[in-house]
C-alpha cells in the first residue's frame, strides 16, 4: 500500500505519510528503508519541503501473484480464450505460457491441463440468470483448490427448492454457461455425475483426498442440462 502511494504521489513527506496510516515517522523511515533493502529505487529530496518518491517507472514488466492468484489468472485466460471474443485476444496464448513457466516444477504439471478443464457453454436462460444468488467467496476459494488439486470436497449445498444437502464431490470440471459456473462433479452421495451451481455453495472443505480425472464423456448428462440440481 505504501508502494502504490508513493507512486502515484508526486511527493510526500515522512510526515504526510506518517499521518496518513496513523503510524510514527520512525515507523515510516523504517519502512522505507525496507523498501530501498528489497531494491525498490526511492528518491529523497532534503531539506525543507523534501519527500520522498517511488520512481514511476519501477515495476514495468514486473508481475508478483501469489500461486492462487497465477490460478484464477489462468482460469480467466482459458475462458477469454475459448469465448472467442474477437478483441484483445492476441497475447493470451503467450501470456498463459508465462504464467504456467513462473510455476515451480512440482506446480507446473499440475496447471498444464488447466485449460481443458474449463468449459464454455450456451449463454444462461434469463429463468436462471435471475435466480443467481451473491457467491460463498470461502466456499468458492476452497473449491478453486480442490479443482486444481484434484481433491474431493466436502459441501453444504442448497438446490433450486432452497433445500439444503450436505455432500462429497469430486470437483472434474468446471463449466460457464454465463454468467452462471457450475462444477461438474462426482457425487458420492448419488454415486453419480452431477453438477452444481456454484453460487449455491454455501459452505465448502477441502479433503486430503485425492481423485483421478474422468473423461467429459462421464459428464454428458450433466452437460446437456439433465442432471443440473
Amino acid at each position: 500500500m505504501l508502494a502504490t502511494q508513493l507512486k502515484q504521489e508526486e511527493l510526500c513527506t515522512i510526515k504526510i505519510l506518517a499521518d496518513l496510516h496513523d503510524v510514527s515517522e520512525r515507523t515510516i523511515a523504517r519502512d522505507l528503508q525496507l523498501m530501498r533493502d528489497q531494491g525498490m529505487p526511492i528518491d529523497a529530496d532534503r531539506g525543507r519541503g523534501g519527500g520522498v518518491r517511488l520512481d514511476r517507472n519501477w515495476g514495468v514488466g514486473r508481475l508478483n501473484l501469489s500461486y492462487p492468484e497465477a490460478v484464477d489468472l489462468l482460469i480467466s485466460l482459458a475462458v477469454a480464450e475459448q469465448m472467442k471474443s474477437p478483441m484483445f485476444l492476441a497475447n493470451l496464448g503467450s501470456v498463459r505460457r508465462q504464467l504456467i513457466a513462473s510455476f515451480s516444477s512440482d506446480k507446473r504439471h499440475k496447471v498444464s491441463g488447466l485449460k481443458s478443464r474449463v468449459l464454455i457453454g450456451s449463454t444462461a436462460s434469463t429463468y436462471v440468470q435471475r435466480s443467481v444468488v451473491t457467491t460463498n467467496t470461502r466456499a468458492v476459494q476452497a473449491l478453486h483448490q480442490a479443482f486444481l488439486d484434484q481433491r474431493a470436497l466436502t459441501i453444504h449445498y442448497e438446490n433450486e427448492a432452497g433445500e439444503a444437502s450436505r455432500r462429497k464431490i469430486e470437483p472434474h470440471y468446471l463449466l460457464l454457461n454465463y454468467p452462471v459456473w457450475y462444477v461438474m462433479a462426482f457425487d458420492h452421495l448419488r454415486e453419480a455425475p452431477r453438477a452444481f451451481r456454484c453460487d449455491r455453495l454455501v459452505a465448502a472443505e477441502v479433503s486430503e483426498i485425492r481423485f483421478r480425472l474422468l473423461p467429459k464423456d462421464h459428464f454428458k448428462q450433466s452437460l446437456e442440462g439433465n442432471a443440473v440440481i
